[in-house]
């Protein structure tokens, strides 16, 4: 079935990152935030469904093409985008062939290239779970750094599963043993920003206290005890097309909703395609 072509382009480009938490069960939420915010490239992670079991044709006909890396039960990337097919540029992050977890897909759509991240969570820590962690960062990071001065707009965008500072969480000192606040998995995220990636949502909003993800347990959304953990960074030929950042908080207070709430950003459209290699 092909993609329902997408209506007028406006003069921006919206790339949003939603960590659906089941796209089976949580589908409807999906659909429902497509119709409403439009965006236009969207990354998904925490599939949760093998690939014969992703939604596509309900996909297709809310105008939107796919690509996707499905995993039974655990973990799981898309790229989808209004109106176009997006162009899988690479699929699984390289580096360890052994590694089959479904954790990061490529593509290059509407003029931009797409990098989706599903970063291991690493609890319990220490230990196994965590040491993947860490070595998957410093694949993302190898994978990364040629990406930096590409001669295209490049954006990773996904679930990196690190509180960068004690800014981004509502009450660190009852996390200081989780993974996502270990001195090591902020460290690799500092080395990422060292590069010279730009963190979209904090150059948007610096000193405000964000948040992304609120987890299930003791009201946190109800309270707004939240973290922030969903992240967009921008290469240098991106970086300067940024105009705006934000969550779109409405869709974890729907019911039975994903523990995160989509994050997006608004780019200046570029008029000239991506140029891209398959790997």
């Amino acid at each position: 079935m092909p993609v329902r072509r997408a209506a007028a382009k406006s003069p921006s480009l919206r790339i949003a990152t939603f960590n659906l938490n089941g796209v089976r069960s949580r589908l409807g939420h999906l659909l429902a935030w497509l119709k409403r915010e439009r965006p236009d490239i969207a990354c998904l992670q925490e599939l949760k469904a093998p690939d014969a079991s992703f939604p596509v044709d309900a996909i297709r006909d809310a105008g939107y093409g796919a690509v996707w890396q499905g995993q039974t039960s655990w973990n799981g990337v898309a790229i989808l985008a209004r109106g176009a097919e997006p162009v899988e540029i690479c699929r699984g992050l390289p580096g360890a062939a052994q590694d089959k977890q479904s954790r990061y897909l490529e593509a290059a759509a509407h003029g931009v290239i797409v990098g989706c991240v599903y970063l291991p969570n690493g609890n319990p820590q220490p230990g196994p779970k965590f040491d993947y962690k860490l070595a998957w960062f410093d694949r993302l990071e190898a994978h990364l750094r040629p990406r930096l001065d590409a001669d295209a707009p490049v954006i990773i965008a996904g679930d990196f599963n690190v509180v960068p500072t004690d800014e981004d969480i509502y009450d660190p000192k009852n996390w200081r043993r989780d993974a996502l606040l270990q001195p090591q998995s902020r460290e690799r995220w500092r080395r990422l920003l060292d590069q010279g990636w730009l963190d979209a949502l904090q150059a948007r909003h610096p000193g405000e206290r964000i948040y992304t993800f609120w987890d299930y347990f003791r009201q946190h959304w109800q309270r707004d005890a939240g973290l922030r953990i969903d992240h967009l960074l921008l290469n240098r030929h991106a970086a300067p097309m940024l105009r705006d950042a934000g969550v779109d908080r409405w869709v974890r207070g729907l019911p039975q909703a994903s523990d995160h709430a989509p994050v997006w950003i608004e780019l200046q459209r570029v008029r000239a395609r991506a140029r891209t290699r398959k790997r």
